[in-house]
């Protein structure tokens, strides 16, 4: 198995030492996941985080209308997680479902602490993920608190530029918070 994604992605951080790849990526486990398969459920608790290597990842929740809601993507070369979940170890709300036949790398939350102890400059690298995760969420509410649909999506594109021609339409509204005939219409005035 390569690591050279997962290691290169660390590395806009933090430097490893040869040793110190070899303790992380001993700690990681490979899972294929299957299109349409669900990596997590709403009331799971979220006991991995999981690097993309190949396909991707959407995470969504269902209001009480069964109005399914995208909260985010996960492509190649980023990470993923129910965050409340994986930090309280409570059961989340959060729903990941493989787009496409999807690999990941899972670190556990108890190898991720580990590794803090282990290898304290991961506690940098995490760190430096959660606070890009918190900027993105709260811009994101306020783009959509504030913006129209159109520039939502143009938002879309430049945070996601590769699935712009890959996902389903019907995700890309939910995404940016519109219903798919709006967003048809949109598109087709471009």
């Amino acid at each position: 198995m390569s690591f050279i994604l997962i290691l290169n992605n660390i590395a806009k951080h933090i430097h490893l030492t040869a040793d110190e790849q070899s303790i992380f990526t001993g700690m990681l486990r490979p899972q294929t996941i299957k299109r349409k398969q669900f990596w997590l459920s709403d009331g799971d608790i979220c006991k991995h985080s999981a690097f993309v290597t190949s396909g991707c990842l959407r995470g969504f929740t269902v209001d009480k209308n069964g109005i399914e809601h995208v909260l985010s993507f996960a492509p190649v070369d980023w990470w993923m997680a129910d965050m409340y979940s994986l930090i309280s170890q409570k059961p989340g709300i959060l729903n990941v479902e493989a787009l496409e036949d999807t690999e990941v790398l899972l670190l556990s939350k108890a190898n991720q602490e580990a590794l803090y102890k282990q290898i304290p400059k991961f506690e940098h690298f995490f760190r430096v993920l959660v606070e890009n995760s918190l900027v993105a969420s709260q811009q994101r509410l306020i783009d959509g608190l504030s913006l129209t649909a159109e520039d939502r999506y143009n938002n879309f594109c430049k945070r996601y530029p590769t699935l712009i021609y890959t996902l389903p339409q019907k995700q890309i509204a939910s995404y940016i918070g519109v219903t798919p005939e709006f967003f048809s219409r949109m598109r087709s005035r471009r």
